[in-house]
């Protein structure tokens, strides 16, 4: 009951106490005199002066009230500030406000839920207030720390928790509002204030016990969810929060979340951090979405040598964060991006490599077996992250891309690489080797360039098919698939995908158009260099199934994508080579590989001999399979890949029937108008350095020249060929290079380089304008008579060593120009 004083002392109150007296009645259950409360509000707004005084005897009453626990008259002064500050928008209202404040704080302090509870629904009432003019002095931190621990009750009644953890989070939510709205707003983000702020909703958003795993924008909480579920209201407070971070506060909303996370250990299982991250990259302004990533590319580095299973779990945030902010902007962390979790890819095969190497026998087989399978989670998520970020960029900037990943692939016996490998061993640069032709899998996926120049260029082609040479067939699959990417631009591999013979190619519908300038060009500089990398990865001993399925399809993809006539001649003459190869066997392969081979070359020929449409050529193919499925059907894919397929003890006694014969392909093409000259001439693959680079067995070892005369002018009498043998160290000691060995090194090069790439009918004019002259100038060198060769199969040959190379004919000749040595 609140104290009553005499008539003649009621007279000389002021008259504000008088009034903020009488609202009060003799029994607070009776509630708020609102007659009273009428002219006290009338007073307040007609001498707003006044205000600050009514405000400071209304805290007065107030805070005596709590002390002696009159709750009834605490809600009676609370109703009436209420009234008072919803009433009144004065200048005046400033110190009004503070004694306002004052008054929640007191029964924030208080130990009673329901006072803290009236406390938090004042504030919020405040907070919803436009103020005309900002306060300049007044600060909030107590009520960030109260309110912060409020959301963290944890009172004994289960509803009591939940009344008080939702009183906070509202609590938390007036005081966004309110210093958001604020001049001085920017108190509100700092790094004490966020520190106490996101974690106390992270924790109460903790306990959703169903975390939604949606990839779009999760859907706005209903107003009933809001009020009853702290979870829900903790959400959407964060979402108001961080939908109000600017540029420069950004980070430190974001911080905090990496420290509850790592506190409560919930990178693994990741659910919850991933649910976070989504509610931070779909609230967020679209152009800050890369100050998440880096933060989170931050975090990841200060966590690298935490267990996989908690790198694994950030990796995997960074690729829902990633997935969005791919579709706004991403900002300048593209390279950084890529460079860190490359980096990290090359930590996780560190870690798998020392574990596998120095793991001693008697230790558990079980822990270990375990951290290797983890490592590789982590491996795979780097994987998975590289290349849904790399397929959501830009050509241009894909195309970087795809450089810097290639440049960091590690070939043996270069140092051209980006990547340290000085710790992994043969095992683990071998396992880099397979994460980064993988990620670049990922990342050429989908890739469409209107020209093969620019999905392809000389700077990337290089590098890119050096691993194709690699004694390891997963490595020399993934090169396939990569160029798989690049090369199909109508999307035409899932029609090619299995090598088989295919009775009608017009019912694959293949898509195609004529081709262009600048892809003539790409293959009359590079043609022989695919062709190379075709040939000998046919030959490999450790092929398996899926590699001729990829070999095939390069060949298919080349003849739809590059082919004009000359293409389609020289993937014809590849096609015969590999034949011979198989029959011949100088590599001594198994019998598997051998008829491998054929079945290649079978299914190959079927398919390019229906392509072109040439009547006579798709019938000898087709005679040849007919007859091969009835004799050999080991020499077709659909047998020779089956579980068990009987094979042939040697390939020497089959007819000839069962072949694919060139002069029956020249004659059926010649018919049509092509120019099937350069049938006649064995393919025979380039020379070059990759064989040493890729720890192949050098399939050059010398160097062999074979220059054809041509017939017309040499007397069709003379039967008997005239061949010389010069070996290098004779013509060094006929030719002063004494001082000028680099020179003539330089020049040999640029010859090597030009007749690897320079067009077919360029390098054969050449040689046969030469072709006297090279004659006279070895004898004048040499002082040795030669006689022009009486026919065609007269022959010049240089040997090196102790070796001496196969005779090649003039067209294939790699160094025309022997002055230069």
């Amino acid at each position: 009951m609140p104290t009553r004083v005499c008539c003649c002392c009621s007279a000389l109150r002021p008259r504000y106490k008088r009034l903020v007296d009488n609202i009060f009645p003799e029994d607070p259950k009776d509630g708020l005199v609102k007659a009273d409360m009428e002219k006290l509000t009338f007073y307040a707004v007609s001498a707003p002066e006044k205000l600050d005084r009514i405000g400071s005897y209304l805290a007065e009453r107030l805070s005596r009230d709590v002390v002696r626990h009159r709750s009834g008259y605490v809600l009676i002064a609370m109703e009436a500030l209420d009234q008072l500050l919803m009433a009144c928008h004065s200048q005046s209202i400033k110190p009004f406000v503070e004694s306002f404040l004052h008054m929640v704080a007191k029964l924030l302090e208080s130990g009673e839920p329901k006072l803290q509870v009236l406390g938090t629904n004042s504030f919020v009432k405040f907070a919803n207030i436009e103020e005309d003019t900002p306060s300049y002095h007044r600060r909030y931190d107590f009520f960030v720390s109260r309110f912060s621990a409020m959301c963290h009750s944890c009172d004994s009644d289960p509803e009591t928790r939940t009344e008080i953890r939702i009183a906070g989070i509202r609590g938390i939510q007036g005081v966004v509002r309110k210093t958001v709205n604020d001049e001085l707003r920017a108190t509100i983000w700092e790094p004490q204030h966020m520190d106490k702020i996101v974690p106390s909703l992270l924790f109460n958003m903790q306990k959703i016990e169903e975390v939604d795993s949606r990839i779009g924008p999760p859907p706005s909480p209903s107003a009933a969810d809001k009020e009853e579920n702290p979870a829900v209201l903790a959400e959407n407070c964060l979402r108001e929060l961080l939908g109000r971070a600017t540029f420069g506060n950004m980070n430190n909303a974001v911080r905090p979340v990496f420290a509850h996370l790592d506190h409560h250990r919930l990178w693994d299982p990741n659910e919850f951090a991933v649910h976070c991250f989504k509610i931070i990259m779909y609230s967020i302004q679209a152009q800050y979405s890369h100050h998440v990533i880096q933060e989170i590319l931050g975090h990841l580095d200060a966590r690298k040598k935490d267990s996989p299973r908690v790198r694994a779990g950030i990796i995997q945030v960074l690729l829902e964060a990633v997935a969005i902010a791919a579709k706004g902007s991403i900002g300048p962390t593209v390279l950084e991006v890529f460079n860190t979790l490359l980096k990290h890819l090359r930590l996780s095969v560190e870690f798998e490599a020392y574990d596998l190497q120095g793991g001693s026998i008697s230790s558990a087989n079980l822990n270990t077996s375990s951290k290797d399978s983890d490592e590789k989670i982590v491996q795979n998520a780097i994987i998975q992250t590289i290349g849904f970020f790399g397929s959501n960029l830009p050509d241009y900037q894909r195309s970087e891309i795809m450089m810097f990943i290639m440049g960091k692939v590690p070939v043996f016996g270069t140092s051209t690489h980006t990547l340290d490998i000085s710790q992994l061993g043969d095992l683990g640069t071998r396992r880099i080797q397979i994460m980064l032709l993988r990620s670049l899998l990922m990342v050429t996926s989908g890739y469409k360039a209107k020209t093969i120049v620019t999905a392809l260029p000389g700077s990337f082609l290089d590098p890119l098919l050096s691993p194709s040479l690699m004694e390891d067939y997963e490595l020399r699959q993934l090169v396939l698939e990569v160029m798989h990417n690049l090369m199909d631009r109508h999307d035409n591999r899932a029609k090619l995908r299995g090598i088989r013979i295919i009775p009608d190619v017009a019912d694959l519908k293949i898509k195609r158009e004529k081709i262009c300038r600048q892809d003539t060009s790409f293959m009359k500089k590079n043609g022989q260099q695919l062709y190379r990398h075709i040939y000998l990865g046919c030959k490999e001993e450790d092929n398996v199934q899926k590699n001729y399925e990829l070999l095939y399809t390069s060949l298919a993809l080349i003849t739809i994508e590059l082919a004009n006539e000359e293409v389609v001649i020289d993937l014809i003459r590849l096609a015969i080579a590999l034949q011979d190869s198989a029959i011949i066997n100088e590599d001594n392969l198994p019998m598997f590989h051998r008829c491998g081979i054929m079945a290649l070359v079978a299914a190959y020929l079927n398919f390019v001999s229906q392509m072109i449409a040439v009547p006579a050529f798709c019938q000898h193919v087709s005679k040849v399979i007919e007859i091969r499925t009835m004799e050999a059907p080991y020499f077709l894919p659909e047998h020779i890949f089956r579980d068990k397929c009987m094979l042939p003890k040697s390939l020497e006694k089959h007819d000839k029937n069962l072949y694919f014969l060139t002069n029956k392909i020249a004659e059926s093409l010649g018919g049509s108008g092509y120019s099937v000259e350069r049938l006649s001439v064995p393919y025979v693959p380039q020379v070059t350095d990759e064989d040493r680079l890729s720890r192949r067995k050098s399939i050059v070892d010398t160097v062999s020249i074979q220059v054809d005369i041509l017939p017309n002018s040499i007397p069709s009498d003379d039967v008997v060929s005239n061949t010389e043998e010069i070996t290098f160290e004779a013509l060094k000691k006929a030719i002063d290079t004494s001082g000028m060995e680099e020179q003539e090194k330089e020049k040999r090069r640029l010859v090597i380089e030009k007749f690897q790439k320079a067009p077919f009918e360029e390098i054969a004019a050449q040689c046969e304008s030469k072709a006297n002259f090279l004659h006279d100038r070895l004898a004048q060198i040499l002082e040795l008579t030669i006689r022009p060769p009486p026919s065609p199969s007269g022959t010049l040959t240089i040997t090196s060593g102790h070796a001496q190379y196969q005779s090649v004919p003039v067209y294939e000749m790699k160094f025309p120009d022997l002055c230069v040595y």
